[in-house]
């Protein structure tokens, strides 16, 4: 009998099992394979102190990282790429690191690093799986290592300035979603009927562009624009996690608004009373440390007067 495996994954929202694309990755790999996967979805926890996840647990055996935790489940003979041949799994690596190199750029900046979308989306969702103090401090922590990502692999020459950064990495995002479109046609999947690595990948990464309502949407909307890669998305969906796929209603969105505004709002009051005491604390004045008082008892056990118990 097969040990039993949990997976620890980041929460879902918007209609997706996970917000996180690699815990997404994960999961639908874990579905494509048939792997019994006991899914722990992580919200409001101090086991995401790290932020590393997606975490795959079988006895004693810990594993992160999606290309380590995909290579643990082949090893336990679930492989959703057993019938590909040498150049289908050639042509998985390829576009494996043409997803890497193209679109998450993008993906990081639309979530991460755009303004609007990180202080009205996802500042306060992910704060909202943290627990206290760590809700105020994990979430910037996670926005500047996303910045440094971004500039770390796209912010050599020529491009010196963010803007020309921010450009470049969504025009590469764009080809490379026209270049998945164009690989998938009409197929179901990228390589024929049944979904293998690639298909999780790209599930993955497309999805969160897809389905977050952000207020800048532009990525959002150039993926709305191919149709195939939404069906992809659509299909995986509801095939395989069992998910209704359908339009917001205007009073479910309404509600769905106004419950993230609420949540936005207590996330920067908890932030603002923060750094107001932090202010107040350091602008107060400094005082010398004081000795202990001492009680000096008078001639004859009894106790001095008031004006003589205070000791220099």
């Amino acid at each position: 009998m097969a040990a039993p495996m949990e997976l620890s994954c980041w929460d879902g929202g918007w209609g997706l099992p996970s917000l996180h694309p690699e815990s997404l990755t994960v999961m639908a790999y874990a579905k494509f394979s048939g792997a019994p996967v006991t899914v722990n979805s992580v919200n409001n926890s101090w086991r995401t102190l790290k932020g590393d996840l997606p975490v795959l647990v079988s006895e004693d055996v810990v594993i992160s990282q999606p290309a380590k935790i995909l290579n643990f489940l082949r090893k336990q003979k679930y492989n959703a790429d057993y019938d590909l041949s040498a150049k289908q799994g050639a042509d998985t690596l390829a576009y494996i690191a043409l997803l890497e190199e193209k679109l998450l750029p993008a993906l990081l900046h639309t979530f991460w690093i755009e303004a609007e979308n990180y202080c009205s989306v996802t500042k306060p969702w992910f704060a909202s799986r943290f627990v206290f103090p760590l809700s105020l401090y994990l979430p910037g922590k996670m926005s500047r290592e996303a910045l440094n990502r971004i500039l770390l692999t796209k912010g050599g020459p020529p491009l010196y300035s963010l803007t020309e950064v921010e450009a470049q990495i969504y025009r590469d995002a764009k080809e490379c979603l026209n270049l998945l479109s164009k690989r998938l046609g009409t197929s179901q999947f990228f390589f024929g009927d049944m979904p293998t690595t690639l298909d999780a990948f790209v599930f993955g990464f497309l999805a969160p562009i897809y389905k977050v309502c952000f207020p800048r949407v532009h990525l959002q909307e150039h993926l709305k624009q191919l149709p195939n890669l939404c069906r992809f998305c659509d299909d995986i969906l509801t095939r395989y996690f069992r998910l209704t796929v359908s339009s917001h209603s205007p009073a479910g969105q309404d509600t769905a608004d106004a419950n993230l505004q609420k949540l936005t709002q207590l996330v920067n009051k908890e932030s603002n009373l923060i750094e107001k005491m932090d202010d107040s604390l350091r602008k107060s004045p400094q005082h010398p440390p004081r000795k202990l008082t001492t009680l000096k008892l008078a001639a004859g056990g009894e106790e001095s007067s008031p004006m003589s118990r205070l000791s220099p």
